[in-house]
């Protein structure tokens, strides 16, 4: 008690900007000198001049607060709210549940290796498939003898409703990587899964005045490139610009690139990510032979199609890595809908923000002091405390699945994105790397670290740092690296 009037006292005579207690340092405790660290940190910081800041340090063995600075107020916190709805996924799902992807075809039509009506691909909210997923899928096709589609091939993503964007996301981040449409059925372009976007990469021609080389991954058709940026000479400008219109999937690249100069690469998220996938699946489906006459349409499977083969994700612990790791956004509100869908019968985000509160009440947390709008924290009117979201990291380690939740943290200064992840170039000094386990996040104005500290001393402290109204998000992020450094010196 002592211990935390002293850092009380403290910290509202730093904030008075009147003179401290004069206090001997054989009476102070290690933590009243962390405080006194910290509020210089706080107090003197420019960036925070006009801002807010909410910190909350407690022991990861006893759940005691160490340090408390404006941790009750509710801020903004970013990514930092993929903590709560990884939690929650995890108590709802289980660390082995998997999402499925289905084959159908229309009963009794499969005959003389062709399907006289239409074959389904039904989407069931994995967030993972790639071209090499669709492609086993045609090749399981081809096994069983068939050739030829003569209906149409039906993408089918009623899992979920039809709502494609979370409540607040900014119209202007429709065609990012970031703020992908969300689909039942759905695809991504590479191993980091940004599902439902494809990856542009340019570089510069052979010569200058050529065109610049444009390539899309996965290689697909569902797009079309309008390629008007030119190569010019060494010593020129890199200015590329890579735009999709809207409510099209037309992508205009402008700009220019010198010669010799690396590449530039961009994700973008792609209008209507059902045909995205169908498409995708039916150029598999081209490339074994196996031809469509019909359309690609979208509807939902009858009752009366008969199950061809079936494609399962991996685990929903192998799937926290790169939702984590990476901050993947549209896995946030996937996992969400599904949330919904499996205990309320609805893969809304109305249903799976529900469940969401419900679990995090089982962590001792009361979503009635919250504003949570979406599961990816992208909406600037998501609201939670760092005294919440450190009291939750508390209480997750007394879970089951808390080595997978563990493990999918961003690790600081460790290389790879799928060990190190957002955290991979950040903290690399010798008392920190290795050793803090943790989610960043960032939007406008709002940067936020929240996770586990192992301290010089080989304690475990977990933090959460949420700083608001900033006017750079990056002197955010070294502000809450000099916290984390006083922290793993202890």
């Amino acid at each position: 008690m002592i211990k935390r009037i002293i850092v009380s006292v403290i910290i509202l005579f730093t904030v008075l900007d009147v003179p401290r207690l004069n206090l001997k340092v054989e009476a102070m405790t290690n933590y009243d000198r962390l405080a006194l660290q910290l509020n210089q940190i706080i107090m003197k910081e420019p960036a925070l001049q006009g801002a807010l800041a909410g910190i909350n340090l407690r022991s990861a063995s006893s759940g005691e607060v160490l340090y408390d600075y404006q941790g009750n107020v509710r801020l903004r916190p970013a990514s930092n709210m993929k903590l709560l709805t990884a939690a929650a996924a995890l108590n709802v799902l289980g660390e082995d549940y998997r999402f499925t992807t289905e084959v159908l075809a229309d009963h009794a039509t499969i005959k003389e290796k062709v399907v006289k009506g239409n074959l389904y691909l039904k989407g069931n909210g994995d967030p993972t498939l790639l071209k090499k997923d669709f492609d086993q899928m045609a090749f399981v096709i081809k096994k069983l003898g068939i050739k030829r589609i003569k209906g149409n091939l039906v993408g089918d993503d009623s899992r979920y409703d039809d709502v494609r964007y979370s409540l607040d996301l900014p119209w202007s981040d429709e065609t990012t990587y970031y703020g992908a449409q969300v689909s039942a059925l759905t695809a991504s372009p590479t191993k980091e899964y940004d599902s439902g976007s494809i990856k542009i990469k340019v570089k510069p021609g052979t010569k200058l005045g050529d065109r610049v080389e444009v390539a899309v991954t996965p290689k697909t058709n569902y797009v079309n490139i309008i390629n008007h940026a030119v190569t010019v000479g060494e010593d020129g400008k890199k200015e590329i610009s890579i735009e999709r219109e809207h409510a099209r999937n037309t992508i205009i690249i402008e700009g220019t690139i010198p010669l010799k100069a690396k590449p530039a690469t961009e994700w973008i998220g792609v209008w209507d990510p059902t045909r995205y996938a169908a498409t995708l699946f039916k150029q598999s489906l081209e490339k074994q032979g196996i031809s469509v006459t019909g359309k690609i349409k979208t509807a939902t499977v009858p009752d009366t199609a008969e199950l061809l083969t079936i494609h399962q994700s991996m685990p929903l612990s192998d799937l926290l890595i790169p939702f984590l790791k990476l901050s993947n956004n549209v896995h946030a509100e996937m996992l969400i809908k599904e949330m919904g869908k499996v205990v309320k019968g609805e893969g809304s985000w109305d249903k799976g923000l529900a469940v969401m509160k419900t679990e995090v009440s089982k962590f001792g947390l009361n979503p009635k002091t919250m504003v949570i709008r979406d599961g990816s924290g992208i909406s600037h009117i998501d609201l939670i405390s760092a005294n919440q979201i450190s009291q939750l990291l508390f209480i997750v380690q007394k879970q089951k699945w808390f080595p997978a939740y563990l493990n999918a943290l961003p690790v600081a200064g460790i290389r790879g994105k799928m060990v190190g992840g957002s955290l991979r170039n950040r903290l690399k000094q010798p008392s920190t790397i290795g050793k803090v386990r943790a989610k960043t996040g960032t939007i406008s104005t709002v940067s936020s670290l929240s996770g586990y500290v192992t301290t010089k001393s080989g304690q475990t402290l977990i933090f959460s740092i949420l700083l608001n109204n900033l006017l750079e998000e990056s002197k955010g992020k070294k502000i809450e690296d000099q916290i984390v450094q006083v922290l793993a010196n202890q």
